[in-house]
């Protein structure tokens, strides 16, 4: 179960066990819709139904939100209040105006409700008390916010805050496709964005192109940042980092692939959670350095 992406908070204060925490978000669980309801927000099991919704791998702790929303298309009540519309103008003898529109649209609303269809999604955080990290598996700052609003609500005395580093990670990312080093933790891929900073913004997308040609230089002495760019690190876990400080398309390698092919454990959902939070922290810290360091830390 390794994240895809990573938003990525640093702890400034977190005093909550893993036995304390699973009361907390019990008092919070997911239920079904309502059938007024458009939208519930709770927390549920990270690996399956009727477990605990904290898990646990030594002190690195899982949790997860679950989001159920009914699927009602503007076009669908459009439709049927066209219909509604079409009647009431048939006994009044006009057509209903725009205020009544608006009342017919929500008489609608009110009776599809409870006969839509509702979807679930899960949004994932990884707790990491011992380096102080916490990362959710979103390049949705939205579903970031939403996973946060409800665990203030749920625990007390939790406070994060987005990493920042002294080098912006555009400056950074710039400079090293110009051709300054590259730290010895991470080497640059085939993948990156460069964006002018006019008004037009223009951008310049590379996939699968070698990033050492004159032609990327060309377009940095122009003055284009990189605002995308695909690395490794190590050689164990390719990603993408983005000038907002997020991991995108983060990718286990043949390294890591073979530390968990040969896993003698047939959970392999804790196999993959004990490779991940064993090696994200190496690779967090790596970048932080290659970033400058962090920095407004409390």
């Amino acid at each position: 179960m390794w994240f895809k992406n990573l938003q990525i908070y640093r702890i400034i204060h977190w005093n909550t066990f893993p036995a304390e925490l699973e009361v907390a978000l019990s008092k919070h669980t997911l239920h079904s819709c309502l059938s007024m309801e458009i939208q519930s927000r709770g927390w549920v099991s990270p690996k399956a139904d009727n477990e605990p919704l904290v898990h646990t791998l030594g002190q690195q702790m899982l949790i997860v939100l679950g989001v159920e929303k009914k699927l009602l298309p503007v076009s669908v009540i459009n439709q049927f209040a066209k219909l509604r519309a079409a009647e009431i103008e048939e006994q009044q003898g006009y057509k209903p105006g725009r205020k009544q529109m608006k009342e017919i649209k929500e008489f609608v609303t009110d009776e599809l409700l409870p006969r839509a269809f509702a979807l679930r999604r899960k949004t994932y955080a990884w707790i990491d008390p011992v380096n102080r990290w916490f990362v959710i598996d979103t390049s949705n700052a939205a579903k970031a916010d939403e996973l946060i609003e409800l665990l203030h609500r749920s625990i007390e005395g939790c406070s994060l805050a987005l990493v920042k580093t002294a080098k912006s990670p555009a400056s950074a990312m710039t400079a090293w496709l110009a051709g300054d080093d590259v730290p010895a933790s991470l080497s640059i891929d085939r993948d990156c964005e460069l964006c002018g900073t006019g008004d037009e913004k223009a951008t310049v997308r590379y996939v699968r192109h070698a990033l050492d040609s004159a032609e990327i230089i060309r377009h940095v002495k122009e003055g284009k940042k990189a605002t995308r760019l695909a690395m490794t690190w190590r050689d164990k876990i390719s990603f993408t980092l983005n000038e907002n400080m997020q991991l995108k398309r983060i990718a286990a390698l043949d390294f890591i692939e073979e530390q968990i092919n040969s896993s003698e454990s047939e959970d392999t959902f804790d196999t993959d959670f004990a490779i991940m939070t064993g090696e994200l922290p190496h690779l967090l810290a790596d970048l932080m350095e290659a970033l400058g360091g962090e920095y407004n830390l409390k």
